[in-house]
């Protein structure tokens, strides 16, 4: 194995890498015990849409989902592997989150109510919880040195790490990525609160990375029931995030079992993110 993710397993295919996305889910930084069945398909097949839908925006690390077009000592795995991994161009990553919010909500909203900031963005008073916001919101992450926490950045300390024309180049992409994405999903009846981008840098030059606009790493809600002033109904990890929060968990490993009804909700609701978005239904 190459390396080992949270969600994505990584192998190994001679100048390729092979990503396969598990059924494993994680909430507050620790991999659950109970896994969502089909996840890893509906990760997989969501990010092949984006993929192709943002190309003419940013080029990705895509070679190919085909089993078929696997090398042999991998397509012999073809019946694991099918629907639930792609083969990717090796790229150099670049150590950082490309976090835009176009919502007030999460984290965001925390920061909001204790500072009137996110992320050391100065907002109007008076925003209510989930509020669009005037102008959607670049905010960087990175991980810290023990890779467990994901920690907000400034921009000004972005381009210090990877350098000012490369932080300019993955603010510009991400914006244009963000703002054609919400445009669509909310055609399709969803409304994209916010959402992470990962680039790295292959022979293409940068590209998107890792996955794409996905219920794990974006926050998608019904654009018919919308309402300002207070949480919304998701279709994201929310709906687990509040299950934990419900049983005092304390966020220390080893991270709890979820109930059969919560895996078969979030289960439902990550396959209804699919067919909106598609307008396909996936068999798991």
């Amino acid at each position: 194995m190459y390396a080992r993710g949270k969600v994505r397993d990584l192998y190994a295919a001679g100048e390729f890498l092979l990503m396969v996305a598990t059924d494993r889910i994680s909430a507050f930084d620790h991999v659950l015990g109970s896994g969502i069945p089909g996840k890893g398909k509906v990760l997989t097949q969501l990010s092949l849409f984006w993929f192709d839908f943002l190309a003419d925006i940013v080029p990705n690390h895509l070679i190919s989902a085909n089993v078929d077009d696997y090398p042999p000592d991998i397509a012999a795995h073809a019946d694991e592997l099918r629907g639930r991994s792609m083969l990717v161009a090796k790229a150099q990553m670049f150590p950082v989150e490309c976090v835009v919010r176009g919502y007030l909500s999460g984290s965001g909203w925390k920061d909001y109510l204790a500072t009137g900031k996110v992320c050391g963005i100065t907002l109007p008073a008076g925003l209510r919880e989930s509020e669009k916001l005037l102008e959607p919101l670049f905010t960087p992450a990175t991980k810290s040195m023990d890779g467990e926490h994901d920690v907000n950045i400034s921009f000004d300390e972005m381009a210090s790490r990877i350098g000012h024309q490369s932080a300019e180049t993955l603010r510009r992409l991400s914006l244009a990525i963000y703002i054609k994405a919400a445009d669509y999903a909310e055609s399709r009846g969803l409304l994209l609160a916010d959402t992470k981008f990962e680039f790295g840098r292959t022979a293409k030059g940068i590209v998107l990375a890792d996955e794409a606009l996905t219920p794990d790493s974006s926050r998608y809600w019904p654009r018919a029931s919308f309402q300002p002033g207070g949480p919304q109904a998701s279709f994201d990890k929310q709906f687990v995030r509040d299950y934990l929060e419900s049983i005092h968990w304390n966020k220390k490993a080893p991270a709890p079992t979820l109930p059969e009804d919560v895996v078969q909700r979030t289960q439902d609701k990550y396959l209804e993110a699919y067919r909106l978005l598609t307008g396909m239904t996936l068999q798991t």
